[in-house]
């Protein structure tokens, strides 16, 4: 069973997920939210529907001194929806501070064009949240 990990944002939600040894951390897509979470809760049916997946882990945005932000709070209530809508499933957080300041880091050094950015820096984002998780359970 994959793990499926989660960078949920305000604008946009970018998922990744595992290979079938859940070894490695692949990014999948960026969701654009337009304002709803049925809009991403409709695209993870599809995604769940072609992948094998045991796992949902969702990136917690934590003040830097762990403390909870308001956005940890809507993530909260996202992940709610997710635990009502895929019971099924295991749903997990995971401390994602600094992933977005990495994601830019891999963007700058692999020399991605400045328009492309915005669209795949949630990916990446929620790759680096699912390859903690992985390091975790190591």
């Amino acid at each position: 069973m994959r793990i499926l990990g989660i960078d949920y944002g305000e604008a946009r939600v970018g998922v990744a997920i595992t290979d079938g040894l859940n070894m490695t951390a692949q990014g999948l897509e960026t969701i654009q939210r337009n304002g709803s979470d049925k809009v991403i809760l409709r695209r993870l049916d599809e995604i769940l529907a072609n992948y094998e997946v045991g796992t949902i882990v969702v990136g917690m945005p934590l003040h830097m001194n762990g403390t909870m932000s308001e956005r940890a709070k809507v993530t909260e209530a996202f992940i709610h929806k997710l635990k009502c809508k895929y019971n099924q499933l295991k749903i997990e957080t995971i401390d994602e501070r600094l992933t977005t300041v990495e994601a830019h880091k891999t963007m700058n050094f692999l020399e991605v064009n400045k328009n492309k950015k915005k669209n795949i820096v949630d990916t990446i984002s929620a790759m680096y949240i699912l390859e903690t998780y992985l390091n975790k359970k190591v």
